[in-house]
């Protein structure tokens, strides 16, 4: 089993202004993808999908995809 790239990568922290980094873990419908398929830790989901939540909010990802 893969480790969870924020771990591997040692972030402590998701931030919502990174939006080139969001879009990885974000399909082509805007939908926040599930992390059997990210291999992310549960921890770092959480992270995860409420700094997408944030960036949509402000603008920066959008709600759906095209």
């Amino acid at each position: 089993m893969q480790q969870c790239f924020f771990c591997s990568q040692n972030l402590k922290q998701i931030d919502y202004k990174e939006v080139d980094l969001l879009k990885r873990f974000v399909s082509g419908q805007a939908k926040i993808i599930d992390p059997k398929h990210t291999n992310v830790c549960a921890k770092h989901q959480r992270k995860l999908a409420q700094a997408v939540k944030r960036a949509r909010h402000m603008g920066l990802l959008s709600f759906v995809g095209r």
